[in-house]
């Protein structure tokens, strides 16, 4: 066997051992279960989804960032229509790219094997995924909108995944679920998981008291960029 290989034997059984950890901690029925409240109800809130070295992984990069001002302002609509208004949102946003943001290889394993679930459970035909970490500083909010464009469709789930340690009660921040006569309050608390079909639900992020942190992406059924049909 060659050097090289010996060299680097440890690390890939390491990270073997580690990956199927991670592939066995959700058991088939309760993906069932939350695939059937996502299909009911359009919306599902999972709490405790990641393992702690992934989520502490995602909170040691995230920080990281923030503390370098990668973060860009975020805006509204898409190509021509993009635009940034403070008085519809207010976060900051640094966009996640697989092949630059190494550190987080163990968060997109399990994006890809959500992805897998919901297909075969869902018939969703998920071909790709595009995710960003989101900054709410204090005094800024989301208003009121679906996370579909009209001019690009191809969002069939939005994710959000929160990074808030010590989240309290009147802090703000809250994610608001529009649901037919129904408003429903998620508090954004760490390593809470909210998973949405995005043509469907509208929702908007209330006023927020502290730094929000999350990160927030979308399951795709075309790669990023090609799903310009119309609605």
């Amino acid at each position: 066997m060659y050097p090289q290989i010996i060299e680097y034997l440890p690390v890939f059984v390491n990270f073997v051992i580690h990956f199927k950890k991670i592939m066995n901690t959700i058991s088939e029925e309760t993906w069932l279960e939350w695939i059937d409240r996502l299909s009911d109800q359009h919306y599902v809130l999972i709490d405790q989804v990641i393992p702690d070295r992934t989520f502490a992984e995602i909170k040691t990069y995230y920080q990281s960032l923030l503390t370098q001002e990668e973060f860009a302002k975020a805006g509204i609509g898409t190509l021509q229509d993009f635009q940034i208004d403070k008085n519809i949102r207010g976060d900051w946003v640094y966009w996640l790219d697989r092949e630059r943001d190494k550190p987080l290889t163990g968060f997109f394993s399990l994006i890809d094997e959500w992805i897998a679930r919901l297909n075969r459970y869902c018939y969703l035909s998920i071909s790709d995924s595009e995710f960003h970490l989101a900054y709410y500083p204090p005094g800024t909010f989301y208003k009121r909108h679906l996370d579909q464009f009209r001019e690009q469709n191809n969002r069939l789930i939005s994710l959000v995944f929160y990074l808030n340690e010590k989240w309290q009660p009147g802090d703000g921040g809250e994610l608001k679920i529009y649901q037919d006569d129904r408003e429903i309050l998620v508090e954004p608390l760490g390593n809470r998981l909210v998973l949405f079909k995005s043509d469907l639900v509208e929702h908007e992020v209330m006023m927020t008291y502290q730094g929000r942190e999350s990160l927030t992406g979308w399951l795709l059924y075309q790669p990023a960029g090609l799903g310009f049909l119309a609605r």
